[in-house]
């Protein structure tokens, strides 16, 4: 591993109830890049993403985060360093803002019974509110969250431990257009005050991706259909052959468009 180098996988496959989900996939991210996952339905992206954030563990093959490999590390120590931004988060208890923020010191859903944190989370707390744009909404709680709201507090939920890597598992589930657009501004910021985290987004609307996108990764049938710097990567022609239909590509102000086109 170079000094550089947060994550790789080499040669995956995946196997569940003798199916193969994944076959073959490479996959190596640097301090500082922001990669999407892109592909259909049922591609794989989620699966690769949870071997990412050491969630599942390759049938064959090798997966290295942060330096650890998976089966040779402590998975519950690995996982306190890596943010994971899941917009279905199962909390069920009204917790404000900033509970749900310092849940990310203990890497919990609800907050540990008898955990007190101490003046350092605190002053992160502080630190996050502010830069993503939750100050006034402190004590707002998770029943009556906006989901623009509830993204936003999830970035900083993943934050707080200030981690390397950054994982988000389609964020813009459920938003509208303008909370949508508020969201991406927010990610753009963060790379931008943030430039040596490294992000890996999935999804499957090219509209979701924020400008800051520097590389992409074309899944389909669990395959690796194309990966490399985004604007490469991202052509109409690349594009249609992963989803299988003719999809005319365009980039502007820095934003990707898709655009279905009649099939012959």
């Amino acid at each position: 591993m170079t000094d550089r180098e947060i994550l790789r996988l080499d040669g995956v496959d995946f196997v569940r109830e003798s199916r193969r989900i994944l076959t073959a996939i490479n996959l190596t991210v640097l301090a500082g890049e922001r990669w999407a996952l892109i592909g259909p339905n049922g591609a794989g992206k989620s699966t690769i993403l949870s071997m990412c954030g050491a969630v599942q563990h390759p049938t064959r093959g090798s997966v290295h985060v942060l330096g650890g490999k998976l089966g040779r590390v402590d998975i519950r120590e690995l996982r306190e360093s890596i943010g994971h931004v899941n917009p279905r988060h199962p909390l069920g208890s009204p917790l404000t803002v900033r509970q749900v923020i310092l849940t990310g010191a203990t890497g919990t859903t609800e907050l540990m019974p008898r955990w007190v944190p101490d003046a350092a989370a605190h002053t992160r707390v502080d630190e996050l509110v502010e830069m993503l744009g939750l100050a006034g909404l402190e004590q707002a709680t998770w029943p009556t969250m906006s989901q623009g709201e509830r993204g936003r507090t999830l970035i900083a939920r993943a934050l707080l431990p200030d981690p390397p890597l950054l994982l988000l598992d389609e964020p813009s589930t459920g938003l509208d257009v303008a909370s949508r657009e508020q969201f991406l501004s927010t990610v753009d910021q963060l790379h931008r005050s943030r430039p040596d985290l490294a992000t890996i987004l999935v999804t499957h609307h090219l509209e979701e991706l924020p400008t800051t996108t520097t590389h992409a990764m074309l899944v389909k049938d669990g395959q690796v259909h194309a990966a490399g710097p985004a604007q490469a990567v991202l052509t109409t022609e690349l594009v249609s052959e992963c989803f299988d239909h003719p999809i005319e590509i365009e980039r502007r102000a820095g934003r990707w468009q898709a655009r279905a086109l009649a099939s012959d």
